[in-house]
C-alpha cells in the first residue's frame, strides 16, 4: 500500500501561488529582457554571496567514487553536473553521472540485481520513491541531511520525501507544471493578448489559427506531457479533494469528473487546426522539439504556444529566443473557479549505505547546491533558502517566488504519485491511454475504460 501523500496538501486557494508570477509576467511584459537573462547560462554576473559563501559543511571524502543516477538529459543534465563538481570541489570525492531510463524503478532493479546500485538516484515520481523503499533499496536519510531539509523546506516537500514516516528522500528539484510559455511576437502578429480562462484560451486559438499560425505545440511523443494537460485541467475543473481521490484511486477513471475533463480537454485536442502538425504531427513530437518549434521562425513559428513546466526556459535556451522578451508566460488558464498549481520534482535518494551518499543528501537539501544550477536557468528549487538573486531573469525569479511562497498550497503532480506501470511507464498505462485519446478525441468512454483498467490493475483495487 503506497503512502498517501495528497491528503498532506492544505486546501486553500491558490491566489498567493500567483501573485509573484505575475509580477514576474508584467516585468517580462515591460522590461524587455527580463532581467537580462536568456533562460540558459549565467545570465551575467554572478550574484552576490550565491558562490562564495557556505551554508553547509560538508566531510573530506578524497579519495571517494559516487554514483548518481536521473533521467535527466542534454542540458538539464549538463547542468546538474555542475552541481556534482563543486561536490567534489568541496569534498574531494570524485562523482560520476549514470543516465538512467524511464521508468527508473526497472533502471535501478537492473541495476541492482547486477549488484552495481548508483550511491544515490534522483526520482521523477513520489511512486518510484515508494517503490524503492518498498524493495529495500532505499537508505533513510541521514541527520544531517535531516537538519538541512528541516531549516530549509516546507513540511509538504518534506512530506512528500517520506515513507511511513521515515525521511528518505530530499527534492532536490521542484517544478511548476501549470504555465503557458508563448510566442511574444506571434501572440503580436495575430492581436491576442495571453488569457485568463479556458474560453478565452479557445478563444485565443482560434484568432492564431485564422492568422495562420498553429495555436499549441503539443508534445505528445512523451506521454508524461499528456498527463500534465489532464491534470491541470481536472485540478481546475474537479477541485482539490477530487484530485486526491482520484490520485488514490479512490474514484474511478470512469467517473463524471473525469468524462466532463476528457471532454474539456477534447475541445483543444479536436481542433487539428489548433495542433502544430495536427494530432500526427502532436503525437510525432517529443517535448524538446514541441519547445524549440515554438520558438523559431520570428513571427510564423510551428506554434504561438507550448504549455510544460519552469524547465522549459532550459529548452528555449537552445534557440535564439530570449525569456522575458521572445518567450514569455502566463498560468495555465482556469477551467472552473481558480487556476490550477500542480507541481513535479525530483527527489534525491540513497540508495548505498556510506558517508559519501549521505553527504550528497546533505548537500542537495542545502542552498549551496541550489544555487549552482539555479543560475543556469530552467530550474526551481524548494529549498527556501535560495537567494532569489540566483535566478538569471526575472521570470524565474517570479516562477520560485511563487512556488516559496505556496508553501503548502500546492498539488502534486497526479501521474507521478501512482505506481510507475501506471503513471511513469512510456507506451503504457496513463501515457498510452491518453497518447490514443489525443489520436482520437471524441473516444472519451472508451478513454475512460482503458484508464480505469490499467488504474485498477496498477493499484490492485
Amino acid at each position: 500500500m503506497r503512502t498517501q501523500h495528497g491528503t498532506g496538501h492544505t486546501k486553500r486557494t491558490a491566489a498567493r501561488v500567483w501573485a509573484a508570477l505575475a509580477a514576474a509576467g508584467a516585468l517580462a511584459l515591460t522590461a524587455c529582457g527580463g532581467g537580462g537573462g536568456d533562460g540558459g547560462g549565467t545570465g551575467g554576473s554572478t550574484p552576490s554571496g550565491q558562490q562564495n559563501a557556505h551554508t553547509v559543511e560538508l566531510p573530506k571524502l578524497s579519495g571517494e567514487k559516487l554514483e548518481v543516477a536521473a533521467v535527466w538529459t542534454g542540458p538539464e543534465q549538463a547542468n546538474f553536473t555542475k552541481v556534482l563538481k563543486e561536490f567534489e570541489k568541496r569534498t574531494g570525492a570524485s562523482v560520476t553521472f549514470v543516465p538512467a531510463q524511464d521508468p527508473i524503478v526497472t533502471f535501478l532493479g537492473t541495476k541492482i540485481a547486477g549488484g552495481q546500485p548508483p550511491d544515490v538516484a534522483l526520482l521523477p515520481q513520489v511512486g518510484a520513491l515508494t517503490a524503492a523503499v518498498r524493495n529495500k533499496w532505499a537508505q533513510p536519510a541521514g541527520p544531517e541531511a535531516r537538519a538541512q531539509l528541516e531549516k530549509n523546506y516546507a513540511p509538504g516537500w518534506r512530506k512528500l520525501g517520506a515513507v511511513d514516516g521515515t525521511q528518505y528522500g530530499v527534492y532536490y528539484k521542484a517544478a511548476n507544471k501549470s504555465l503557458v510559455w508563448y510566442n511574444a511576437k506571434a501572440f503580436e502578429a495575430a492581436g491576442v493578448k495571453p488569457p485568463a480562462t479556458w474560453k478565452e484560451f479557445l478563444s485565443v486559438a482560434d484568432t492564431l489559427s485564422a492568422s495562420g499560425t498553429a495555436p499549441v505545440s503539443v508534445a505528445g511523443a512523451d506521454g508524461w506531457t499528456l498527463t500534465d494537460w489532464f491534470e491541470n485541467v481536472y485540478l481546475s475543473q474537479a477541485g482539490p479533494e477530487q484530485y486526491d481521490r482520484l490520485a488514490r484511486h479512490e474514484i474511478k477513471w470512469t467517473d463524471d469528473s473525469v468524462k466532463a475533463a476528457l471532454n474539456t480537454l477534447g475541445q483543444l485536442f479536436a481542433r487539428k487546426d489548433f495542433l502544430a502538425g495536427g494530432p500526427g504531427g502532436a503525437l510525432a513530437t517529443e517535448f524538446p522539439k514541441s519547445v524549440t518549434q515554438t520558438f523559431t521562425g520570428g513571427d510564423r513559428p510551428a506554434a504561438a504556444m507550448v504549455f510544460e513546466g519552469d524547465f522549459v526556459a532550459v529548452n528555449i535556451a537552445q534557440t535564439k529566443a530570449k525569456v522575458g522578451e521572445d518567450a514569455l508566460v502566463f498560468p495555465f488558464p482556469a477551467v472552473g473557479a481558480k487556476a490550477p498549481v500542480v507541481s513535479g520534482g525530483d527527489v534525491a535518494v540513497a540508495l548505498k549505505p556510506g558517508r559519501g551518499a549521505q553527504a550528497l543528501l546533505t548537500f542537495l537539501a542545502s542552498a549551496d547546491a541550489a544555487a549552482v544550477q539555479a543560475r543556469e536557468g530552467g530550474f526551481v528549487s524548494p529549498n527556501k533558502a535560495v537567494d532569489p538573486a540566483a535566478y538569471p531573469n526575472d521570470i524565474q525569479r517570479g516562477i520560485a517566488k511563487a512556488l516559496i511562497a505556496a508553501g503548502d498550497d500546492f498539488r502534486f503532480d497526479m501521474s507521478d504519485q501512482a505506481p510507475a506501470a501506471f503513471g511513469g511507464t512510456p507506451g503504457a498505462g496513463e501515457w498510452k491511454a491518453l497518447q490514443d485519446f489525443l489520436a482520437n478525441p471524441s473516444d472519451v468512454a472508451g478513454t475512460q475504460e482503458r484508464l480505469e483498467a490499467e488504474a485498477a490493475k496498477a493499484f490492485g483495487n
